[in-house]
């Protein structure tokens, strides 16, 4: 006994002719904050003599900040460690206790920025890391960037229709493949610019001339369009 055999599969109907392009778009602009990092640090042979220091040198650093007002625009305090120092040898007999206490903050006006650092360098036992340029989060410039790309998807994929003697009919989607700007925050270790040490000459240093780093912003799109039939 045979069976029949089973019918093909009627062939797929062709959709529309369509073309896939990547928008790409690049801008290079100047910065809208900077971040800096201070670290204060304290050693005593007394675990409550250090602390008090270290209270005493973290408050002047905070006091200095909040003197700038809306110059300064945020004030964080980040990693505080107070630790002993073992004496080498047998035994846990302690020399002595070493405590830091490290502060970011982000200025958002550049004319007090050079003063402020160097001022904040000035600070007993202090060190100075620093600035890190960036932009807002919700700056524009992201925005105007995916648009640059969408609108550099749109030409080009006109161009390739064009070229087939086609043209572009309707949008299927886009992707948005991320816009970033490469610019981090790193965290400051006690190091950088040092503070100077008590006793030392009163007068204020000079503000240091600090020049914004320009910062590049990136957008990638993927973009599929409908075309007419091509004139082949």
């Amino acid at each position: 006994m045979t069976t029949p055999s089973s019918a093909p599969d009627p062939a797929p109907v062709p959709g529309p002719p369509r073309v896939a392009v990547r928008g790409e778009a690049r801008l290079e602009v100047e910065p809208e904050m900077a971040r800096i990092g201070v670290t204060v640090g304290a050693r005593g042979s007394d675990r409550r003599a250090a602390l008090t220091d270290l209270t005493r040198r973290n408050g002047a650093v905070l006091e200095l900040l909040r003197s700038y007002g809306e110059a300064v625009e945020k004030i964080e305090t980040g990693a505080f460690s107070i630790s002993p120092e073992l004496r080498p040898g047998r035994g846990e007999r302690v020399r002595a206790y070493h405590g830091k206490v490290h502060v970011q903050a982000v200025v958002g006006d550049f004319t007090a920025l050079g003063e402020l650092t160097t001022r904040l360098a000035e600070l007993e036992l202090a060190g100075v890391s620093g600035p890190w340029w960036a932009l807002r989060p919700e700056s524009p410039v992201h925005r105007e960037a995916r648009q640059q790309a969408v609108r550099q998807a749109v030409e080009r994929a006109r161009e390739y229709a064009a070229a087939v003697g086609a043209e572009l009919v309707g949008l299927i989607d886009i992707a948005d493949l991320g816009a970033e700007a490469p610019t981090e925050f790193a965290s400051a270790g006690y190091g950088g610019m040092r503070g100077a040490a008590p006793g030392a000459a009163a007068a204020p240093p000079p503000a240091l001339d600090l020049e914004p780093r320009r910062q590049t912003v990136y957008a990638r799109i993927n973009a599929r369009f409908t075309i007419s039939p091509p004139v082949l």
